[in-house]
């Protein structure tokens, strides 16, 4: 028989871990918001009103600004408040070349270590972007994009490149989707993800690193012509 005190231990720490568990939610529901563009780079965070509506105490709300913040995802700034986080030129000039290494990596250890049935897996989603870039459906491609990408850094199976990895895109998931509304795009996007399969399949490393580096790269490119004076004043 459990003594009141050992039972009123258990009590404790099983609310100590919902509490625990409901910041997480938190913090996962506000960078999917952030993500999907609900929270818009440069918005102001409204602490009060997103508290309401997502049912939570300011208490779980605020340790999720706060790791978000740490992500580099929001920014907080003294006496103002808090901000999503808005990239300028210089952040995806700093950024765009160190995420094309790690994914190049994660391409070339992908292609040393997958097997039948991880190629097969594979190109069933492949078969997916290539029929949402056909009907240039972007939000699926883009869901499908991701995956794909996170598939290739699984088979990869480097935890410190995963971690770098997930660090850098939650930053790049600020910007990332826009390059895809560029006319012809979509369609340049999936025929560079098709060659990097066809890499993989062969088991070609260094080619899949390179098709790799310069699929993102070139993502790049577009976010930068997206925003040259031609297309601003067009």
């Amino acid at each position: 028989m459990y003594s009141k005190m050992y039972t009123k231990y258990i009590v404790y720490m099983s609310l100590k871990i919902v509490k625990t568990a409901l910041y997480v939610e938190v913090t996962e529901r506000l960078r999917s918001m952030v993500a999907s563009g609900v929270l818009k780079p440069g918005s102001w965070i409204d602490e009060q009103k997103l508290s309401e509506e997502l049912g939570v105490s300011r208490t779980p709300f605020r340790e999720a600004i706060r790791i978000l913040a740490s992500e580099g995802i929001l920014r907080i700034e003294p006496r103002k408040g808090c901000y999503v986080t808005e990239l300028t030129d210089q952040d995806l000039n700093e950024i765009f070349p160190l995420m094309a290494i790690l994914e190049g990596r994660c391409a070339y250890e992908a292609a040393e270590k997958a097997s039948e049935a991880d190629i097969r897996s594979l190109e069933s989603l492949h078969v997916r972007l290539k029929k949402y870039a056909d009907a240039k459906n972007i939000d699926d491609y883009y869901v499908t994009n991701r995956k794909i990408h996170e598939a290739i850094q699984s088979l990869a199976g480097n935890e410190w490149l995963t971690n770098m990895v997930n660090d850098l895109r939650r930053i790049l998931n600020l910007s990332r989707h826009r390059s895809l509304h560029h006319k012809g795009r979509i369609e340049e996007s999936c025929q560079e993800h098709l060659s990097i399969f066809e890499a993989l399949k062969i088991r070609n490393a260094q080619q899949a690193e390179e098709l790799m580096k310069t699929h993102i790269l070139r993502q790049r490119e577009v976010l930068k012509y997206l925003k040259s004076p031609e297309v601003l004043s067009a």
